[in-house]
């Protein structure tokens, strides 16, 4: 609508008039801005046309500004959908995260009351000792504590999705992960920084802005040439004045039509002022420019670091696992033939729950991770 209101210029003015005048004769001859033509008796009605023929490239560069800003705000408009889309994708892989370590605390759970009874029973029966009955119990309530604290991070997590999806209420959600590997953006992180130059919709909102501010300087140095521009008049006297039954108008219409040339000569130098305020906000512009660029880069950078040790730390957590697995069977064996105590066992249980989070946690922070490089290289889907 701005670009719009800057073109507006470019069209005709045209207004309608209606006027009515009783004056005194000798008012004709005072001083003051109102024209003696005015000061006659008489009614009238007519249209007033203007039209801008040239300005010498004033009006064009407004226009050209305003066109760039609208399309900085389209971008800036685009930025805000891509940190809508992130903070989405972070909420959701938050939520994922939290769901499968409250999985991992229900299973903790159910395995150590499984392992509680049967200690419980071997007690009872004399084949095992009330210490290691205790530790079982410690066991059982380290789990329960895990779960209590999962369960709040899961709830904590809905609530943040709700959050971003615009939902007021507390809604549970079953969320599924896609099993399907995402596609690498880049090879490398030189790669993803070229992508994100090109495709950043906060970078190219600060290039169209700098350059709106380039041509709005220019339009401000343009106040300093003529204006050239067309009039025009037309309409009726259905009454004028009467002296002794003679009318001072032989007709009762009127018309005319001109070109008026105006110069600007001196105003106090705010012509000159406004020009070198405009060229300094464009040398500002064009430095939050290059600010932009470079916090893109470091971002770029940062978050393919980021990735990068969370694809890796992938692989760690899942060989982490995979021990742990092994030797929890190794210990629960030793244990049920009496060749180690329960404290080995529990320290066995302990480990593989802790592999067991950080799995699932290693792999959703892969995933939101590589969420946020998308983000910053403009590739969001």
């Amino acid at each position: 609508q701005v670009v719009r209101e800057t073109r507006s210029a470019y069209y005709p003015t045209l207004n309608g008039e209606l006027t009515g005048v009783a004056a005194e004769e000798g008012s004709r001859i005072s001083t003051g801005a109102l024209s003696a033509s005015r000061l006659l008796n008489h009614a009238g009605a007519g249209v007033e046309l203007n039209q801008l023929i040239t300005d010498f490239g004033r009006t064009r560069n407004l226009v050209a500004s305003s066109s760039l800003q609208a399309k900085s705000a389209q971008q800036n408009s685009l930025a805000s959908q891509e940190d809508i889309v992130l903070a989405a994708d972070i909420a959701f892989y938050r939520a994922l995260e939290a769901q499968a370590t409250l999985q991992v605390a229900k299973s903790t759970v159910s395995d150590r009351r499984n392992v509680n009874d049967q200690v419980g029973a071997l007690t009872a029966s004399k084949l095992k000792s009330t210490l290691d009955q205790s530790f079982a119990q410690v066991n059982l309530s380290q789990a329960n504590l895990l779960q209590l604290d999962a369960q709040n991070q899961y709830d904590a997590a809905m609530a943040s999705l709700n959050e971003v999806l615009g939902a007021t209420d507390d809604t549970q959600y079953s969320l599924v992960d896609d099993p399907t590997p995402p596609a690498p953006i880049a090879p490398n992180a030189d790669g993803v920084i070229q992508l994100a130059l090109q495709q950043r919709p906060d970078l190219q909102a600060a290039k169209l802005t700098h350059e709106a501010d380039l041509r709005f300087a220019r339009a401000q140095h343009d106040q300093l040439l003529p204006t050239i521009s067309g009039l025009g008049v037309v309409g009726g006297t259905p009454w004028a004045p009467n002296t002794a039954g003679n009318t001072f108008f032989l007709e009762n219409w009127y018309g005319a039509a001109g070109v008026n040339v105006q110069i600007p000569i001196f105003n106090g130098f705010k012509y000159h002022s406004e020009a070198t305020e405009a060229d300094l906000r464009a040398k500002a512009s064009d430095a939050q420019s290059r600010v932009v660029l470079d916090r893109i880069v470091r971002d770029v950078r940062t978050a393919w670091l980021t990735m990068n040790t969370a694809q890796q730390r992938m692989s760690v957590t899942a060989e982490l696992l995979k021990e742990a697995n092994t030797a929890l069977d190794l210990a629960d064996t030793r244990y049920r033939l009496g060749l180690s105590s329960i404290v080995e066992l529990s320290q066995a249980q302990l480990q593989q729950t802790q592999a067991q989070i950080a799995d699932a946690n290693a792999r959703f922070d892969y995933e939101a991770d590589l969420a946020a490089l998308r983000f910053q290289s403009g590739s969001q889907p």
